[in-house]
């Protein structure tokens, strides 16, 4: 039976390493360590995440389950751990917050101190260790005594970290032969890499396949027979919340197929809708019928992964294409140019943003599809605001950043009411030499702090860029930054010289 204390002091130890490869061996050192059943939640809980998901544990749920004082001794299992989360999760109903909250005290209540404070950061979200699922991959790969190359392939096609990591080690090389594509079985999608440029993708691909990038719900799509199931990005069923799309892959005329692509709405004028509104779509279990005709969903593919019993995941970007091609009618294809000319590229790049879509994919001709890895064969090139904003407040870094103030509070002014409006937080995009100035620069503006925030005074303007605004019932102007970014500090620029709440609202309005 392993405690959680030994999971606290393995993630002290990771945290402190300041290489990869001793992080990975700190890593596959515990994971040896761990009895079969104990080797799935214990990645999970070394990742940072849970098994059961995010569960939604406020912080002030947080601090009243931890008022009594910690255990003496450390006496808080892994399996204890897990069971105790999982009947977290499953109280719905009346009375479920008192409920809720008596399961984690009584949890707290096992807890020594170093347990808690691992605890603490696992249930908010912020064991930033430097266990990334690449280092965790090749952690395994060590434990297991297999080829990370083969643990990686194996990765593409498992549902979970901590599934792979208990059928490598504790079965061995016949364990991976259970990982790989299947019907009905979503795998991760591949992911992309940035451009700055057609010009840039060009350099790096040479002749490619770009696609127009729009700003709508990733979707898996899986057909045998009559029987489709359509898949999000997270992997979550959601075939009953977009019938128009399931119907119209049905009529494909292939027996068994499986194709990636995006949902996309659009509006009676025939542009994009926002992501979020897009997303409406699968966050509705009823009335889908209305919400079908008041907000009709339209599938685009640009990928195919199987067909008829054939796996075509590894081959080139070309024959999966031309596969897709001669399958899906062009209305449900994503508009696709194949070239080696800046000028061509940057035309197709200006169509897509004409009809209101983010930009273009790249991708390398002879690519294969990675599920799950963020390839440098795919690339995205895409629009960006950026807004000089006031910083507000900063949380304090963990891992290499641990000492340093990192994760910014973002804000504009509303000239209305003379207040700062908070819109987001980032810690992307900060060098070391930034986080070095940031930390002696917001110190010395300190007016307040919690245990994980230093508030400040609305002094120090800094440059983000992102993707674009969403509306959201968290902060008080209702808008938040989407995939914010760092690019600069503006020392030549003061406060009351930086965007307001009207520059932000115009930027959300389009």
């Amino acid at each position: 039976m392993t405690l959680i204390a030994e999971l606290a002091e393995v993630s002290r130890a990771v945290s402190a390493a300041s290489s990869r490869n001793a992080k990975m061996r700190e890593l596959a050192r515990c994971l040896r360590t761990l009895e079969a059943v104990e080797i799935p939640i214990g990645v999970h809980y070394l990742s940072g995440d849970l098994p059961q998901g995010k569960i939604g544990i406020p912080f002030a749920s947080l601090h009243a389950a931890s008022a009594e004082p910690p255990a003496n001794t450390a006496g808080l299992s892994i399996l204890d751990l897990d069971r105790r989360l999982s009947d977290f999760a499953s109280i719905r109903g009346t009375g479920s917050a008192a409920k809720r909250l008596k399961v984690l005290s009584e949890t707290f209540a096992l807890a020594s101190e170093g347990e808690r404070e691992f605890l603490f950061r696992l249930l908010t979200g912020e064991l930033r260790q430097g266990a990334l699922a690449g280092v965790m991959l090749d952690a395994i790969a060590l434990a297991a005594e297999i080829p990370a190359a083969e643990i990686r392939r194996a990765a593409m096609y498992a549902n979970s970290l901590g599934t792979l990591a208990q059928a490598a080690i504790a079965e061995g090389r016949e364990g991976l032969l259970r990982f790989g594509l299947e019907l009905m079985v979503p795998v991760a999608p591949m992911l992309a890499q940035t451009a700055a440029d057609v010009a840039e993708a060009i350099e790096c691909l040479g002749t490619a396949l770009f696609e127009w990038k729009m700003d709508g719900a990733r979707i898996q799509v899986h057909k045998s027979t009559d029987t489709v199931r359509i898949f999000t990005r997270s992997l979550n069923d959601v075939t009953a919340a977009v019938p128009e799309i399931e119907a119209a892959v049905r009529e494909l005329q292939v027996r068994e197929i499986i194709l990636d692509g995006e949902a996309i709405s659009f509006s009676a004028s025939g542009r994009p809708h926002t992501f979020q509104t897009t997303m409406r779509r699968f966050g509705r279990k009823l009335n889908v019928a209305q919400m079908q005709a008041e907000q009709p969903i339209q599938a685009f593919f640009f990928d195919c992964l199987l067909l008829d019993g054939e796996t075509y995941a590894a081959r080139p970007t070309k024959d999966r294409v031309e596969t897709l091609s001669a399958i899906v009618p062009p209305s449900m294809q994503m508009p696709r140019l194949i070239t080696s000319s800046v000028d061509e590229a940057q035309a197709f790049y200006e169509a897509a943003l004409a009809s209101g879509h983010e930009g273009l994919m790249a991708k390398a001709l002879d690519a294969p599809y990675e599920a799950g890895n963020r390839g440098a064969s795919w690339l995205k090139i895409k629009r960006a605001h950026t807004l000089d904003l006031v910083v507000l407040a900063a949380e304090w870094g963990h891992g290499r950043r641990t000492g340093k103030l990192s994760n910014l509070h973002l804000g504009a002014l509303d000239q209305a009411t003379r207040q700062y409006v908070m819109l987001g937080k980032t810690f992307k995009g900060l060098t070391d030499e930034m986080l070095e100035w940031q930390t002696k620069e917001l110190l010395a503006r300190e007016i307040d702090r919690d245990p994980m925030t230093v508030y400040v005074k609305p002094e120090l303007v800094v440059e983000i860029a992102f993707s674009d605004l969403q509306t959201s019932p968290r902060y008080a102007g209702g808008l938040a930054l989407r995939l914010a970014r760092v690019k600069r500090y503006r020392p030549d620029k003061s406060a009351d010289q930086a965007d307001t709440m009207e520059m932000v609202r115009k930027i959300a309005q389009g």
